[in-house]
């Protein structure tokens, strides 16, 4: 190869390097964009929120389009409630069952984090998540069930946005509110209607500790009701709601 050849060639090469370096920084910036314009969507939704009752959540929406599919008569079920409508039985179960320093800390429980990771490292797979209530929150309003350490991370800063935009009894309401208590039954009311026949604000100590046990599989208990499991479990519950501390009026 002539000297000319190798200068055209050397020439082609570098043009090649230098448009794959501006496509990458291109691709990054668009993601960079796309990233920061959902985190802006997230915060202003949740500002939103903070005097607008969500009309659905991501759980709900995935959960309908799937009930559509596999039985179209079973619509979700879901009627919102006021806080000072829901029994208060109910929510100092689901704080001694969830998330005990709901109260005090900051959306975050760094050692149930750290536990979690390492039960994940030792399962080999992501198996727990050490999510407090408002994590579980965050989750529930924007993200899928997938679980995955980029759902996580994204979970996290969300839980940043609703401590920051939002006070904790506004963060329990709308948890009361969406989170998921069987097949498409969603929120306090709807649960204590299925289960019980009863309003959300009738809700006594023993059945409020029994719906409590239920949040982390609430599909696999709609399904097995009255285990032993259940009711060893909400005889603990029910034994530390009176050390339950509910959030304050703001």
């Amino acid at each position: 190869m002539s000297t000319r050849q190798q200068t055209v060639a050397g020439g082609e090469r570098r043009a090649r390097e230098v448009g794959a370096v501006r496509w990458i920084v291109y691709a990054s910036l668009v993601f960079a964009g796309a990233w920061l314009a959902t985190q802006l969507f997230y915060f202003v939704q949740i500002g939103i929120w903070s005097v607008v009752n969500p009309g659905s959540t991501a759980f709900m929406r995935a959960d309908a389009w799937r009930l559509a599919r596999e039985t179209p008569t079973a619509p979700i079920q879901h009627q919102w409630m006021p806080y000072d409508q829901i029994s208060r039985n109910l929510k100092r179960a689901i704080i001694a069952s969830e998330d005990a320093n709901f109260v005090t800390n900051n959306g975050y429980e760094v050692d149930a984090i750290l536990q979690a990771w390492e039960k994940n490292k030792a399962k080999g797979r992501i198996v727990a998540g050490g999510s407090t209530i408002t994590q579980q929150l965050a989750r529930n309003l924007f993200l899928s069930r997938e679980k995955s350490y980029i759902r996580k991370g994204q979970e996290l800063i969300i839980t940043w946005m609703l401590e920051t935009l939002l006070d904790k009894e506004r963060i329990f309401e709308i948890y009361l509110n969406s989170v998921e208590w069987g097949r498409g039954v969603y929120g306090a009311e709807a649960a204590a209607r299925y289960y019980y026949r009863i309003p959300a604000s009738r809700l006594g100590a023993w059945q409020s500790a029994r719906l409590a046990v239920m949040l982390p599989k609430p599909r696999y208990f709609d399904a097995h009701r009255g285990t032993a499991y259940q009711a060893q479990r909400a005889a603990i519950i029910a034994h530390r709601m009176g050390a339950a501390e509910l959030p304050a009026s703001q």
